[in-house]
């Protein structure tokens, strides 16, 4: 109820002037919702006195620190999980397979090893120079494979028909080593996509709710204490009166 430069508080309906208060239109929205959540029917044109704003301001800024802390431990709960997950866990390739070895992979390596060196093809070459060279000159009356070298033929072929599934016992072991490895990609991947979609999430809180929180919480901070100065001096006015009319008596 208005009078004359004196307005009415919606709260304890005293009388007050009306630098010693605020319209509701005057506040921030959070503390505007929670005066109307107390009283539903105030209106935006009602006013409430310092001292009752003083409270909702407080309690605007507890719950929105509150909120913010439980949003944040939510997050820091589900960052915290999936950094101790181990539903799977990741194995040494090198490690497992070294340990499964057999004999014969063992000599399929070996000789996958030799046969793709330049060693091989060194020695091979000086073998075949020499089978020719001895075979068709006839060196120290020697002449076991003549001329078209029928005989090095057939061990070239049968050396071939040897090595072929050698060397593919041995690329069937890099298969398996591969597929170990793109299995242990794909599950560190999987991780490292949910932790970064958690961390993400945390970003997003900070930027779109913590932040602009934090700087409403200045702004109230701020308003909270331009009250209680507002209060402290009255309070001083108050005692200096006080203080005036005893020494007049």
């Amino acid at each position: 109820m208005e009078t004359t430069n004196r307005v009415t508080c919606l709260v304890d309906g005293a009388s007050f002037t009306i630098d010693e208060g605020l319209y509701l239109k005057d506040l921030a929205q959070p503390v505007r919702n929670r005066i109307k959540r107390d009283y539903p029917r105030a209106k935006n044109t009602d006013f409430i006195c310092s001292h009752h704003l003083l409270k909702y301001r407080l309690d605007s800024v507890d719950a929105m620190i509150n909120a913010d802390l439980k949003q944040s431990q939510k997050i820091d709960r589900k960052l915290t999980r999936a950094l101790q997950s181990d539903d799977y866990e990741i194995t040494d390739v090198n490690q497992t397979l070294s340990k499964s070895l057999t004999m014969g992979q063992r000599i399929s390596d070996s000789v996958a090893r030799f046969g793709g060196s330049w060693g091989f093809i060194g020695s091979f070459s000086f073998f075949l120079v020499a089978w020719m060279i001895i075979n068709g000159l006839q060196l120290f009356g020697i002449k076991f494979d003549p001329y078209p070298f029928i005989l090095l033929n057939l061990c070239l072929s049968c050396i071939a028909a040897l090595q072929a599934p050698i060397i593919m016992m041995s690329q069937n072991r890099a298969a398996d080593r591969d597929r170990m490895d793109a299995e242990n990609d794909y599950h560190v991947n999987l991780k490292s996509e949910h932790e970064l979609r958690i961390l993400h999430a945390k970003l997003d809180h900070l930027s779109q709710n913590q932040i602009p929180h934090s700087l409403e919480i200045a702004k109230l901070q701020l308003e909270i204490m331009g009250e209680m100065r507002h209060e402290l001096n009255e309070l001083r006015d108050w005692r200096e009166k006080t203080e005036a009319g005893s020494h007049e008596k």
